[in-house]
């Protein structure tokens, strides 16, 4: 018989980000305790360690201990699981295993190979858990930027076809003139009547005083006509009453857009908060180390055992030879 060695015990624990062992640690262990001993894990290993060469090269001597070469992957998963002690405390979420192989450098091989998969597989798992926690906020995210992104664009291709940045200064601007015509107006009417009661009616500058009376309205009339939107580009008057109310709503979609877009980004910021801190990650207590000396098999166990058939058949024996001689 070949003698076995083992891989003093690897801990391994579940832990969460920033959260320690939260309340779903347990079901991690469950999964990872079944992934350990279940055909994909014992297949990852023997594609990278060749398990049929490490427990079958001794079958040719050793029949009971080794492993059959030409054996299925179910056969070598049965075996796996005598060769690789896997235990779990629930409660603390701890998975404790131990591996045996007929060489202290493959024992440790192996808890190392069942380790890294193991991590493997719990970083896939929580990535997807991750992706999945913020698919919908990165979505609203993305529907937000794009939002963000045509109301800006409405609001330049507006500014360049106006060639106006902003009509409601334009629009203050016209007013500021027409008030500034209406008190000149004003003040000529006063002045063409002072005249006309201090002078005759063919005076010439009455006829001067009512000339620049006229050129006042007209240019008041001209300027309220462009605020008052009668006309197009093409006449020269622009439509400034339509122009504010579409300047207007591009502007308050461009701000709505931004402040949904704020939003959008606090809440996936926050989701992939919480999702880091929701994840998971495999670390181990104690890295498996080298065994020193072998365990198995003990000579006494399998002498004790040899020499409790031995007798059993001898007795068998024996009461098979006095039931004939009883016969006799």
């Amino acid at each position: 018989m070949s003698p076995l060695w083992h891989s003093p015990r690897s801990p391994v624990d579940l832990f969460g980000g920033f959260a320690g062992l939260s309340g779903s640690s347990s079901s991690d262990t469950d999964i990872l305790y079944a992934y350990l001993t279940s055909p994909e894990l014992v297949a990852k290993v023997d594609a990278d360690l060749n398990l049929r060469d490490i427990f079958g090269r001794v079958h040719g001597r050793d029949p009971v201990f080794g492993f059959d070469p030409a054996g299925t992957i179910e056969d070598l998963t049965r075996y796996w699981g005598w060769m690789v002690s896997i235990s779990h405390d629930a409660g603390t979420g701890l998975i404790e295993m131990r591996v045996r192989a007929f060489d202290p450098n493959e024992a440790r091989a192996i808890a190392e190979a069942a380790f890294a998969h193991g991590s493997t597989m719990i970083n896939g798992l929580s990535a997807a858990a991750r992706e999945d926690a913020l698919r919908f906020a990165r979505e609203d995210l993305t529907l937000a930027e794009a939002r963000l992104r045509a109301a800006r664009e409405a609001l330049t291709a507006y500014r360049a076809r106006t060639q106006i940045v902003d009509p409601s200064a334009d629009v203050s601007g016209q007013m500021g003139l027409l008030g500034t015509l209406q008190e000149q107006l004003a003040e000529e009417l006063i002045r063409s009547d002072l005249l006309a009661q201090q002078t005759h009616s063919d005076d010439p500058r009455l006829a001067r005083s009512a000339q620049r009376i006229g050129v006042i309205e007209a240019r008041i009339a001209q300027e309220r006509q462009k605020l008052g939107g009668s006309g197009g580009n093409g006449g020269g008057a622009a439509d400034y009453a339509g122009a504010l109310a579409e300047f207007e709503r591009l502007s308050v979609e461009v701000e709505f857009s931004q402040q949904a877009y704020i939003a959008a980004r606090t809440a996936f910021e926050l989701a992939r908060t919480e999702a880091t801190r929701q994840s998971r990650y495999l670390a181990a207590h104690v890295r498996p180390t080298l065994a020193e000396r072998a365990t198995a098999p003990d000579p006494l166990v399998v002498l004790g055992v040899l020499g409790l058939f031995a007798c059993l058949i001898w007795g068998a024996a024996m009461l098979v030879i006095a039931s004939l001689r009883d016969r006799a």
